[in-house]
C-alpha cells in the first residue's frame, strides 16, 4: 500500500459575473465552502492554469460568456494506502465528488509520495 498525491480538474459554473477575477474569486470560494461543509478541508482548491495556444504561455482557466463563467479548478488531494495509481484516483473521486455533486471531474496526475515513517 503507498500514499499518492492526486490532481484533479473540475470544471466550475459561475452565473452573473463581468470579471473575470470576480468569477474565479466566487468559484473558488464555492468550491471551498461545499468541500468544508463536508469536512474536507484537507483538499487544496486554486483556478488552474490554460496553455495559451499561440505562445504557449500558461493564463488562469476562465471564460466569460453572457455573464457566465466556465472557470477551471484545480483540486488536490493526498491519497493514503492506496494499491495503486488507479485505486488513487477512484478513491479521490468518490471523495471530491462526493463534496460536488454536479462538478465534472477529472484526474489530469498522480503521484506516487513518499512514506514518513520507515515500515
Amino acid at each position: 500500500m503507498s500514499n499518492y498525491f492526486v490532481a484533479m480538474e473540475a470544471a466550475w459554473l459561475v452565473r452573473d459575473v463581468e470579471d473575470v477575477d470576480d468569477a474565479i474569486g466566487v468559484a473558488v470560494s464555492e468550491a471551498g465552502k461545499r468541500l468544508n461543509e463536508t469536512d474536507k478541508q484537507y483538499v487544496e482548491v486554486e483556478v488552474g492554469a490554460t496553455p495559451c495556444p499561440a505562445c504557449g504561455e500558461p493564463f488562469d482557466s476562465a471564460f466569460i460568456a453572457a455573464g457566465t463563467a466556465l472557470v477551471g479548478l484545480l483540486l488536490e488531494i493526498e491519497i493514503f494506502n492506496a494499491d495503486g495509481e488507479e485505486h488513487a484516483s477512484r478513491i479521490a473521486k468518490s471523495e471530491v465528488g462526493g463534496a460536488l455533486r454536479d462538478v465534472p471531474l477529472e484526474v489530469i496526475e498522480v503521484v506516487e509520495t513518499e512514506d514518513d515513517e520507515d515500515e
